[in-house]
């Protein structure tokens, strides 16, 4: 692409292999993919808690306070487990990886303290955003295609390279497995199924969907990890990290998921839903915001109870007030 040029002959805007510049500012394709999958998982979030009862400026908190420190959680996590950086290479960008592993875990902690802080429930709202890291997961992988990372062994056959059962590396001149590409799509595929269950789920209990995106996404990764060429692998101290903590986060989803129904039985005499009450767990509009009132939305399943919807204004009214 030719470089739009200023009046003393110096690039105002281009592209190179790995991104785009503007002025002196150098944008890596891999940063706009990721940012790209935040803002579209901040928008779905948004719209997730408009349906099941929140306020959706919530998610604008939560972006605030989540994303730098997932940020942070991701770089400490590669930092600590990657025997090529070690802790003096925290302030290295530039020449290093973000560990998602990390990154969930130091986003997912600044959204309980933020809940805490603004006394929200936290699986509540939890429901409706961790979920959607995984549609960002599965959007972020693309950046791995424009990085060239995250690929599998070789493809010796020459019917199998082909994109995207197979890619081509440039730097060793091969085919590689497309690893980045299979777990995006299967991340894709449990985003769709969990978003669909979440919308459509009203009873209690709340934290099911959150709980799920670590089985889901901790399966994947616990099978994925191992495949992958060792480069790319996490094994400070002989220890594939990312996949003792993927594993960790299956058994974590599981057993959370089992404490949740017992709580729930104990508490309202059913595993889902309630025999003795309110059988759903969105039926209180939940907002941290003083003088942030309900309001009907087609989109909210709750809508309907509170405020009522307005009546209909009939044709003479309208001129009336006309």
């Amino acid at each position: 692409m030719t470089p739009l040029l200023l009046a003393n002959g110096n690039p105002m805007f281009g592209t190179h292999d790995t991104g785009i510049y503007i002025f002196t500012l150098d944008i890596h394709y891999y940063a706009i993919v990721i940012v790209c999958g935040m803002i579209l998982a901040a928008c779905l979030s948004a719209l997730l808690m408009k349906r099941r009862n929140m306020s959706p400026d919530f998610i604008f908190t939560l972006f605030v306070f989540c994303i730098p420190t997932a940020i942070v959680g991701a770089r400490l996590f590669s930092c600590l487990t990657d025997p090529a950086l070690g802790i003096k290479s925290f302030f290295k960008f530039p020449w290093a990886g973000l560990s998602i592993t990390g990154g969930v875990i130091g986003g997912v902690t600044a959204g309980l303290v933020v809940c805490l802080v603004k006394k929200v429930n936290f699986f509540r709202a939890a429901d409706c955003v961790v979920i959607n890291i995984l549609f960002a997961q599965a959007i972020g992988r693309w950046g791995n295609f424009f990085n060239q990372e995250v690929y599998g062994g070789v493809v010796a056959n020459e019917a199998l390279q082909w994109f995207p059962f197979s890619v081509f590396i440039e730097s060793d001149g091969h085919w590689h497995y497309a690893f980045f590409f299979y777990e995006m799509a299967i991340n894709l595929v449990g985003w769709a199924l969990l978003f669909t269950f979440t919308w459509f789920r009203k009873k209690k209990p709340n934290g099911v969907s959150t709980l799920l995106y670590f089985v889901w996404y901790g399966t994947v990764r616990a099978c994925m990890e191992p495949l992958r060429d060792p480069e790319f692998i996490l094994n400070g101290g002989g220890i594939m990290w990312s996949e003792l903590f993927a594993i960790l986060m299956v058994g974590f989803g599981v057993c959370g998921i089992l404490l949740l129904l017992i709580f729930n039985h104990k508490k309202e005499g059913a595993f889902i839903g309630s025999r003795y009450g309110d059988p759903c767990g969105i039926t209180e509009y939940l907002t941290p915001y003083k003088d942030d009132p309900p309001y009907y939305s087609k989109i909210n399943m709750m809508g309907a109870n509170y405020p009522p919807k307005p009546p209909k204004q009939k044709k003479g009214e309208k001129e009336n007030k006309k």
